[in-house]
């Protein structure tokens, strides 16, 4: 996964973009997504987690080995709460994460802007989750009207974030 980290690193590239331009299937997310992270795109295999205002399993995976991956939550949308906070995104970096997207909110703005990895995610807010122990992690998830599965190749930057089947995705 060295050449994809690679790939987000270089400021002259416009990632999502040209990504798109090389692979007509590539699925674009709707949303506002604002990124909250300090590094400024992120592009690799993700994991998926679908939640409903509980990061009981977000904490969990981000706390495991990252392996240059990108954790997708679904969380439909939702921002009563945060999936993610200064905590988790910290763990996430020292674990070896690439980045997060959110399909939800955030918090701890002024922290996550310290922590170099990329946070995307809808929106902020200052409250919480709940820990009830829900949520489901590794099957494929509805993201924002996408199927995103585990291992398919997510890219995300200023001009969005996109989804790539991993079965044509080809590394250079």
């Amino acid at each position: 996964m060295q050449k994809l980290s690679l790939l987000a690193e270089n400021p002259e590239q416009t990632l999502t973009a040209d990504l798109c331009d090389e692979y007509e299937d590539a699925r674009v997310v709707t949303g506002p997504f604002i990124n909250y992270g300090n590094r400024r795109a992120c592009i690799g295999p993700v994991e998926v987690i679908a939640t409903q205002d509980d990061n009981s399993l977000v904490s969990a995976t981000l706390k495991e080995s990252g392996d240059d991956r990108i954790l997708i939550v679904d969380n439909a949308g939702s921002t009563i709460c945060a999936m993610v906070g200064g905590d988790l995104a910290r763990a996430a970096h020292r674990n070896g994460w690439q980045g997060i997207i959110v399909n939800g909110a955030i918090r701890d703005v002024v922290e996550l802007q310290d922590v170099p990895i990329s946070i995307f995610a809808l929106a902020a807010c200052p409250r919480k989750s709940a820990k009830r122990g829900l949520g489901v992690r590794g099957e494929p998830i509805d993201f924002a009207g996408i199927t995103v599965n585990r291992g398919d190749i997510a890219a995300a930057d200023a001009d969005g974030v996109i989804i790539i089947d991993a079965s044509v995705f080809k590394e250079a």
